[in-house]
């Protein structure tokens, strides 16, 4: 968060509102790094694929939760297997391992159906209460982007503060739960043992991507309809420690109740912790549902659970209709028919995702949609940013925007720090690469090399993008890379052969 997270999230904020425009026409500073901008939205459209069938499961659960038993609390119904039981004492021994609780079966089978699917190459047709449930999350997200930020900015109030009330509420009724001390303790201690692997990090380093929303030409996007002089180094220090005192908030809460569950079970906590759906779909129900009035508890929990789903979806949706819009002006008088376009296209991708199989296609985009890809985008944009355009530069249009000058400490993580940083994680993530799988089920060859195909598509924009600039642009070699390195505005600089990028003090400043 210090080293990455919170300076690269402040770059992003006054890279959108200096230049006004969305995550590619931001690339006119450095044309040649263009790329980068295609890559971003790629990452925002395909975890668009997988992540509003998140949403949806949330809706299908919100629906179910409206009856007087929640319907994951016992094995006589009929959607559960011979190996249901709610003795988690039994289903952790060793000789039992076949054994699943209520809520596991209800996720897997009842929601899922994955007991009709024998793996990712036997999906089976779209389930009918899902695609509904997925077709009310698409209305909902259209009708919030239609009109740009004057309906998002307007449903973002009930979106983002909702979930604060509800994890309020949440935390208030867990730590008076038997157990939650213990939970809360847990998520309080260190394992320093556990820090020196490199996957904790690279972890840590997706998930401030994905917390904060850099990397995905959000705060790009969102940050070109600010004034010009509007304190964009305040909101990033207040957007992002709000972030991280509200993922620590979300800890108490989430340990209150795994501590209330492994106490009632009588088993380790690190046996009943898990991340993932399995945290949200199948360990919360199962401890809401053990509460009095469980299904007053399940109907706030899910509505939450929807709330800062549709909030981060109108994030990443707007990412992408806002940098195709602003690079393409052709599309800018037909705002609704795109955006229409756009969600009704991920609609349809989505529908694999929500299949007797879908958990597999969920699975696999989880795992490549945005992980090394997110990384290596992150890192192209701080290079282009503080080496080719330059820090001393940037600063200067900080500096015109709010009147003072970025720091040392922001120069130096924008230009050392952060990219050395990403640049150890994406290699890091390549070397560690470690094939996915969902229970014991393990991905055939295709899928992995589908799924590194999917990773490659978006990371190769930025090549790609750099030899067709080179390739277009007029004269020698030398003069093509002159223009591509500099800012569009500056290009008769160039013509006069006064190339700031071609000096030794451009690339020494600070």
């Amino acid at each position: 968060m210090v080293i990455a997270g919170m300076p690269l999230f402040y770059m992003e904020l006054a890279l959108g509102q200096y230049n006004r425009v969305g995550a590619a026409g931001v690339w006119k500073i450095c044309p040649i790094f263009k790329g980068v901008g295609f890559t971003v939205i790629l990452i925002s459209l395909y975890v668009g694929f997988y992540y509003n069938v998140i949403i949806a499961w949330a809706l299908f659960y919100l629906f179910s939760s409206f009856t007087s038993e929640l319907p994951w609390v016992h094995c006589n119904n009929s959607w559960n297997s011979d190996n249901c039981s709610s003795d988690w004492a039994v289903n952790n021994t060793h000789n039992t391992t076949l054994k699943s609780t209520p809520a596991a079966e209800y996720f897997e089978r009842a929601v899922l159906h994955l007991q009709d699917s024998s793996g990712i190459d036997d999906l089976g047709l779209p389930r009918w209460q899902l695609t509904s449930c997925l077709a009310v999350v698409i209305v909902v997200l259209y009708f919030s982007l239609w009109k740009g930020v004057k309906t998002s900015g307007k449903v973002v109030w009930i979106t983002a503060t909702m979930p604060y009330v509800v994890l309020t509420v949440l935390l208030l009724r867990g730590v008076t739960l038997p157990g939650a001390i213990d939970g809360i303790k847990a998520y309080l201690s260190v394992d320093f043992l556990v820090l020196c692997g490199a996957k904790v990090w690279i972890d840590a380093a997706t998930q401030i991507c994905f917390s904060l929303g850099v990397g995905f030409g959000v705060l790009i996007a969102f940050s070109s309809y600010n004034k010009f002089s509007n304190n964009c180094y305040r909101d990033a220090i207040i957007t992002s420690s709000i972030n991280s005192l509200t993922s620590f908030f979300s800890g108490f809460v989430v340990f209150s109740f795994l501590g209330y569950m492994s106490q009632k079970h009588n088993v380790a906590l690190d046996k009943v912790a898990t991340d993932g759906a399995g945290l949200v779909f199948i360990i919360y129900p199962e401890a809401i549902a053990t509460l009095p009035g469980s299904s007053v508890w399940a109907v706030i929990f899910f509505i939450m659970l929807l709330t800062l789903g549709i909030d981060s979806a109108m994030g990443g949706m707007e990412s992408v209709i806002t940098g195709l819009i602003d690079e393409f002006k052709c599309l800018h008088k037909h705002r609704e028919l795109f955006t229409l376009f756009i969600v009704v296209s991920t609609f349809l991708i989505s529908l694999f995702c929500v299949t007797n199989g879908g958990m597999y296609v969920f699975t696999l985009l989880d795992r490549f949609a945005a992980g090394t890809s997110i990384l290596f985008g992150v890192l192209i944009e701080a290079i282009g940013i503080a080496w080719f355009y330059g820090v001393d530069r940037f600063s200067d249009d900080i500096e015109e925007m709010i009147g003072q000058r970025p720091g040392l400490y922001w120069r130096l993580c924008w230009k050392f720090v952060s990219p050395v940083f990403l640049l150890v994680m994406v290699v890091v993530s390549f070397a560690t690469f470690q094939p996915p799988d969902y229970g014991d089920y393990v991905f055939p060859m295709w899928a992995n090399v589908f799924g590194w195909c999917l990773a490659i598509s978006s990371m190769t924009m930025v090549p790609l993008y750099a030899i067709y600039k080179l390739c277009i642009l007029p004269g020698k070699f030398c003069d093509r890379l002159a223009y591509a390195i500099t800012p569009e505005t500056e290009h008769h600089l160039v013509d006069n052969g006064e190339v700031r990028q071609f000096t030794i003090q451009h690339w020494l400043v600070i």
